[in-house]
């Protein structure tokens, strides 16, 4: 199923071999159905399918693209892979994404977050096919101070907990590679780093995220279990980045003055609200479980209550802002959820659906992605 706008994204990625590092995850998953649409030659990288339910699995994309069953903390199978590729594009999303695991198993975290993206970029390097690379990174890559504005691109990276860390360490990376490689006349590379905010949207299974965790308790019948209620978030639907990750890409394509530059991808900022919140919109969307909400009372480790983007440079630079507002965002998701209860067998084409109808609300609203060629 192909979009039938020749403009979207200028048609940049049509016949376009791109490859995803973590496409078998949530963000991962729904990028590479959207390449398809956009007529892409999809190739993934992962070290497995990390969640089940699977939007991957669901959606069959296995049978779709091509699909390499490695990890990218081993720079051997990273090289080997992009040699024989030779992407045009690279999205690099592949990590140990959960703040909690990151205490666990700190280790973990850092050698995925940090030598994994190292890997990809060191790759790129040794190759020097022409490819431009789009590195996925976090909104927590920031040194969160509990500020009520929104974090820019220009302000200190760290984190207090080890995933925030790891995310904060991998921009330094990025930016290394950047200006000491790809910047240079030889270079075929050029490469850009993304924060987004949290994301939501159907498809998403993984633990401790809040929509994934009261959709199985509310089609189950038991209680939500949740960590902080009061916690503050600038929730955004999964395509919303997705949509300036791709707008990166085409730009950055095409403008090697782009290399190096990070951008923040987050919703308009009325649109931070708490967790408590989020769930009763969810709720009265799902229609109504009668199930409670529960405060988890087991001590949890240090998280911050408040995080905000400011997405200014986005959209000066790129032409970027958010599209749906929150009571949009919470309809797509509920009705993925919804729709996967009711047509298992057919969810490839009920996300392709979504898609279809993100980009005619964008279209409607003059969003530059839709409407430059």
């Amino acid at each position: 199923m192909q979009t039938n706008n020749p403009y979207l994204f200028g048609n940049i990625y049509r016949n376009k071999k791109v490859l995803i590092t973590g496409n078998t995850g949530f963000k991962g998953s729904w990028l590479s159905i959207w390449l398809l649409q956009l007529g892409a030659k999809v190739y993934g990288i992962s070290n497995g399918i990390p969640t089940k339910p699977s939007h991957f699995a669901a959606a069959k994309l296995e049978d779709k693209i091509t699909y390499f069953e490695k990890d990218v903390r081993s720079l051997h199978d990273v090289k080997t892979i992009l040699d024989e590729v030779k992407p045009d594009f690279v999205f690099h999303l592949a990590a140990q994404p959960l703040v909690r695991l990151s205490y666990e198993n700190p280790a973990l975290t850092i050698e995925t977050n940090v030598m994994g993206t190292m890997n990809i970029l060191e790759a790129l390097r040794l190759i020097n096919s022409p490819c431009s690379a789009i590195m996925i990174t976090s909104d927590k890559c920031y040194d969160n101070r509990d500020w009520v504005w929104g974090y820019r691109e220009t302000d200190a990276l760290g984190g207090s907990d080890p995933y925030s860390a790891s995310k904060g360490a991998a921009e330094l990376v990025i930016k290394t590679y950047a200006n000491s490689f790809f910047n240079k006349s030889e270079s075929n590379v050029k490469a850009a780093s993304v924060r987004a905010g949290n994301v939501i949207g159907g498809g998403d299974w993984a633990q401790d995220r809040i929509v994934a965790d009261c959709v199985r308790a509310w089609s189950q019948g038991t209680n939500v279990q949740v960590r902080n209620l009061m916690a503050t978030r600038p929730w955004q639907h999964v395509l919303e980045p997705l949509s300036g990750y791709l707008l990166l890409g085409e730009k950055l394509s095409r403008n090697h003055e782009l290399n190096g530059e990070p951008f923040n991808f987050g919703p308009n900022g009325d649109q931070n609200f708490t967790v408590s919140y989020l769930i009763s919109e969810m709720q009265k969307t799902w229609q109504g479980t009668g199930v409670e909400v529960v405060q988890n009372s087991r001590a949890e480790k240090k998280e911050h209550a408040l995080l905000k983007l400011c997405c200014d440079k986005s959209l000066h630079i790129l032409g970027w802002k958010a599209n749906l507002d929150f009571k949009e965002m919470v309809e797509f998701t509920i009705d993925w959820y919804r729709k996967y209860y009711e047509h298992k067998e057919d969810i490839y084409n009920i996300s392709c659906s979504q898609i279809e109808e993100y980009v005619k609300i964008a279209r409607s609203r003059r969003h530059i992605w839709v409407t430059n060629d």
